[in-house]
């Protein structure tokens, strides 16, 4: 029997690289839809995938790299414009006769977030479940393991474990759970099509049950240090994070702290899509520890060190003239995730449960100043 090809874009990233490799192994034609050639892609090529050249604004080219494609894995760009290319691989999937979409979003998602991203994916769910002919699975993890372990060389080198979302807990998945997910999904489409899955770890944790599974995982004791949401987003400037990322990240911290990820989780979605139990913390926790840059060396940690005193003294992002400059759409009534209507009725949470959420903090971090209104 042939096996039917599947496009992945976002191929090098930190899903769609796990989801290349998943298929590859499976026996599954694979085109990896990069933006540009480099190590990455050399690697998948050898490994036997075919490779696309594209950027996903680029309507010609996105539409010549979905040709004779029979699936898709669509991991969306983390930029402004995430519609535009939505659309034109809705428009390219059509044409090309597409059968069947998996699509990456948020659990956050929906239409009234201050997050633009939030917003155009909770657009972009609803754009590919209404392209005719096209079968539409949507895959929607809430934060990532990796969203907590990228301040791991903290936590090895100087024992802290910075923590900005309160006294809210999440059950976060690995990102390659995630991928595994939506490799099922993409390997047996009658079976999957038209349903949302949200992987998630096994429990819920809080800050310190975190701390103390990086702290096995790094070998020493680790603490949980309260940071500001200024002194994060200082840090994300020094180690390049994009602007772009860093605008929508810094109305997640609310979302976590007000319990949006402690809400209908953890689900059992992970074992019954995929037969496999979803990985622990810990466990995703030492593979990040083993990374050469979190090794308890001399050279580690004066990098460390140096980042940690220079941070508070750095520049941050300026993110007010990032919104007048950006010129983006903003909600007249701007709602947190649980503070939505349609985001509760869709994903399920009835009006009680908003007030069982044990997290009743009033958003009070640089993220939720009025400043959301004041910008446009």
């Amino acid at each position: 029997m042939i096996k039917p090809r599947i496009i992945v874009t976002g191929a090098t990233g930190k899903t769609g690289s796990v989801v290349v490799s998943e298929l590859l192994k499976a026996g599954f034609p694979v085109r990896a839809m990069v933006r540009a050639e480099d190590d990455r892609s050399a690697r998948m090529k050898a490994q036997g995938a075919e490779i696309a050249v594209a950027d996903m604004s680029d309507v010609e080219r996105v539409a010549d790299a979905l040709r004779d494609v029979q699936g898709a894995y669509y991991c969306p760009p983390l930029d402004p414009y995430m519609i535009h290319g939505a659309v034109a691989f809705a428009v390219a999937a059509r044409e090309a006769h597409v059968e069947h979409i998996v699509g990456l979003t948020q659990w956050l998602s929906s239409p009234s977030h201050p997050s633009l991203m939030t917003r155009q994916h909770w657009l972009v769910d609803r754009l590919f479940s209404m392209t005719p002919g096209v079968a539409h699975t949507i895959v929607n993890p809430g934060f990532f393991a990796d969203s907590y372990l990228v301040t791991i060389g903290l936590a090895s080198h100087l024992g802290i474990f910075p923590w900005m979302y309160g006294k809210s807990r999440n059950a976060p998945p690995s990102n390659e759970d995630i991928a595994r997910v939506a490799v099922a999904a993409l390997m047996n489409p009658a079976q999957h099509a038209g349903k949302r899955y949200r992987p998630t770890g096994p429990e819920l944790l809080g800050a310190e049950d975190m701390a103390k599974a990086i702290g096995r995982a790094v070998g020493r004791s680790v603490r949980v240090v309260p940071t500001p949401a200024w002194l994060f987003m200082k840090a994300a400037r020094m180690a390049d994070m994009s602007i772009d990322v860093m605008s929508n990240v810094r109305y997640y911290f609310d979302d976590h702290k007000h319990g949006a990820f402690e809400l209908g989780a953890p689900t059992t979605d992970v074992l019954e899509v995929t037969g496999r139990p979803p990985e622990g913390f810990e466990t995703i926790a030492r593979r990040y520890a083993a990374q050469p840059r979190n090794q308890r060396t001399l050279g580690n940690w004066l990098r460390e060190f140096a980042q940690f005193m220079i941070a508070p003294l750095s520049p941050g992002f300026n993110f007010d003239r990032y919104d007048r400059e950006l010129r983006r759409p903003f909600p007249s009534e701007p709602q947190l995730a649980p503070d939505g209507k349609v985001w509760r009725r869709e994903h399920g949470i009835a009006d009680s449960a908003k007030s069982a959420t044990p997290v009743h903090e009033k958003a009070t971090s640089a993220t939720s100043h009025p400043q959301w209104l004041e910008s446009q």
